[in-house]
């Protein structure tokens, strides 16, 4: 089986090369070619669903003075289309559920027994606050324009949209109601934050949880999501970053931040010897597999209309987590003898969480390589954190989604390419000229440092400022032994007469 798995990696390295030669060939192909085809492709091909999200974001009074300027002609063009309109509703209940219920039971199924209400309860609330922050200043600062004072243009939305106060049935975002936009781009702020409750489940205070989600929400993911997904406002999105539905703006931050928080947090006692398995690995393939659906509401999704940019994310989106799922099987089966399901599932969102940055750019031959590193990369990265590093990080947050998304926003810049192994092509010069790999991945690697960085400080400020408020934010010892079901709410999971 060694010799097997090493066959595999030879296998996937030499694809790589022979990738990048199919890719010089046809760019020199392509460069030798008459232009108008190239234009007329780009003509067609549409935007991506981030770049809709901020020109639509005026005051009912500034809108009604604009479009009576314009012509007939030009507002048919951003007339409601109820074909695009239905598919993001049904997107953002597919993001939903990711949530509630795919996330809430995937990490419950992982802890103890004595400890699966308190994951349930703490997804549940954290969907609650956070809708309710991006109503109030979420949407306003991360996807409209303006900054608050001159100085903030790049680095943070405007206050136009406080409270949604400009928002009525008819506003309109691009060719669907604003409404359904504002909600589809809410249920990402809902599960950023959930993400991280995997690093520290069993042991910290729901009220220090409640606390620290939406102070996180405030200082780390609202001011990255206007970085990236603000289309020629956010700094990153104006040096040409790729992040199609969430690698830097999602998993990198969410895993930046559960590996500070773990680290501060303290290990479980009897970690790592002594730690139980599982309670419910059936739990787990449950939500791992509501997990899975869902993402399709979430990458796909992200082309912001019912087209070919959606049916391609859906695809390359599942081959991805199909082949991580089978390479972290494989490499657990030859270490330990048997295949377990809490390893093919964790395979599974690794891949999913890998392809999300690069889902709007590759093929369906690069999704299968990501998949495959995805489920190499991010086995490995799990060992690294809690043997190496020492870091209990529960339930491989950082391990998962943090490397995962950080190794897709890099790899994109690859597998992007236009004619690499299916790439559709990625960021152009300003005289239309396709980036090189090498020039994208300076772009990427600039944009996922930048949010990592903020990520670790912020995290590292919240928890010191409610550590000082609330006395500690780590359960006693005995609550910890209790567990936190009847601990912090007086609940059971399970009642064995």
């Amino acid at each position: 089986m060694k010799i097997k798995t090493k066959l595999s990696i030879g296998m996937l390295i030499l694809g790589f090369f022979l990738g990048g030669s199919l890719a010089h060939a046809q760019q020199d192909a392509s460069s030798a070619s008459s232009d108008a085809p190239t234009a007329k492709a780009e003509a067609e091909k549409p935007a991506p669903r981030k770049a809709k999200a901020v020109d639509e974001n005026l005051g009912v009074a500034e809108t009604a003075i604009a479009q009576a300027d314009v012509p007939a002609a030009e507002e048919e063009t951003v007339s409601l289309d109820s074909g695009n309109t239905a598919w993001i509703i049904t997107a953002t209940a597919l993001v939903l559920f990711m949530t509630l219920p795919g996330l809430a039971l995937f990490y419950g199924g992982l802890v103890q027994s004595k400890n699966v209400l308190s994951v349930l309860m703490q997804c549940f609330t954290i969907a609650c606050v956070a809708s309710l922050l991006w109503f109030a200043i979420g949407y306003s600062l991360s996807l409209t324009p303006g900054g608050l004072g001159e100085e903030a243009r790049g680095w943070i939305g405007g206050k136009s949209a406080f409270f949604l106060e400009h928002l009525s049935e008819d506003s309109l975002n691009g060719d669907m109601p604003e409404s359904v936009w504002i909600m589809f781009q809410m249920t990402f702020a809902i599960i950023t934050p959930g993400l991280i409750v995997g690093a520290f489940v069993e042991r910290m205070k729901f009220s220090a949880v409640v606390l620290f989600s939406a102070l996180w929400l405030i200082a780390v993911y609202f001011p990255v999501c206007y970085w990236v997904w603000c289309a020629d406002h956010g700094w990153l999105n104006k040096a040409g970053v790729i992040d199609f539905a969430g690698g830097i703006v999602v998993h990198a931050t969410a895993g930046a931040s559960a590996l500070t928080l773990a680290w501060m947090l303290g290990r479980r006692h009897g970690f790592p010897k002594s730690l139980k398995p599982p309670h419910n690995p059936g739990m787990v393939m449950i939500g791992a597999s509501m997990l899975w659906v869902g993402w399709f509401g979430f990458n796909a999704g992200s082309a912001g209309a019912s087209n070919n940019d959606a049916g391609m994310a859906m695809l390359v989106t599942h081959l991805s987590a199909a082949t991580a799922s089978l390479v972290w099987m494989l490499i657990e089966w030859n270490k330990t003898g048997k295949p377990g399901l809490v390893g093919i599932v964790t395979g599974t969102i690794a891949g999913l969480a890998t392809i999300t940055p690069a889902s709007g750019s590759v093929g369906p031959l690069g999704a299968i390589i990501i998949g495959a590193s995805a489920g190499l990369v991010c086995y490995y990265a799990c060992s690294f954190i809690k043997e190496k590093l020492g870091v209990d990080d529960s339930l491989d947050v950082a391990a998962v989604h943090g490397v995962g998304g950080i190794l897709g926003t890099l790899m994109v810049s690859y597998f992007g390419q236009l004619g690499v192994m299916g790439g559709q092509g990625i960021s152009q010069h300003e005289n239309g000229a396709y980036l090189t790999w090498s020039e994208q991945l300076t772009i990427q690697a600039q944009g996922v440092l930048a949010a990592i960085a903020l990520s670790i400080v912020a995290t590292y400020v919240i928890v010191k400022v409610i550590s000082a408020l609330l006395g500690g934010i780590r359960v006693s010892e005995d609550d910890e032994t209790k567990g936190l079901d009847q601990a912090e709410h007086g609940e059971n999971g399970y009642s064995l007469n």
